[in-house]
Parts: C-alpha cells; structure tokens; sequence
C-alpha cells in the first residue's frame, strides 16, 4: 500500500473502529447470555421478530411496529396492554442492537 503524506495510514483509520475486539470465549459467552434473554423462539416467532426489529429500524415507534407485525404475522399478533409497552420497547430494543452487533461479527442468528 502507498503511503502519501498527509493522508492517513489504514491502520489509524480503521484502529478507531475495531479498538474492541472479542476473542472466541467472549463471543461465545456474549451469544450464549443473549439467547437466554431472548429466550427459545420458533421460526414463526422469529420472523415476527424480525418484522417489528425492521419497522422500529425504519423509525417506527413501538407501538406502529408491533401493529404493522400483527398485520403482517396474525398468527404470532402481541396484543399487549399498557403496562406491558415499556417491557416490549426494551425487549425489541436489545434484540435490534443484537441483530447489529452479530452483523458486525458476521454472524447469523
């Protein structure tokens, strides 16, 4: 690779952004701990999931994110009462962030 002066080096481009790296024990752990918080899922669960996971990523609210995933997957519908919206928020919230870090991994769910 060429260095030009006065343009950084890849390696002080890219240190910024890998800083923190995971060995194979601490990924295992971290994967095993958060299928115990999502907890065992069927593929119809999953995909329900999936659906809220996305429209929340689109910026949908909670609220519109579970009412588009009961339209779309009827057969998995929540249809959760008022004091069950903050727990929902936070369970879809860690899922959301899950999905990204196991992207970042190049890891599948």
């Amino acid at each position: 690779m060429l260095n030009v002066p006065g343009t950084p080096c890849l390696s002080s481009i890219v240190q910024p952004v890998t800083r923190f790296r995971m060995n194979v024990n601490e990924i295992n752990a971290y994967v095993q701990r958060a299928r115990e918080i999502i907890g065992e899922r069927s593929q119809s669960e999953i995909a329900y999931d999936d659906s809220v996971v996305a429209h929340l990523s689109r910026g949908k609210d909670i609220k519109r994110a579970i009412r588009a995933a009961n339209q779309e997957h009827p057969e998995e519908a929540l249809k959760p009462g008022p004091e069950h919206w903050a727990d929902l928020a936070a369970r879809y919230e860690y899922i959301l962030e899950h999905k990204a870090i196991l992207k970042t991994l190049g890891m599948k769910e």
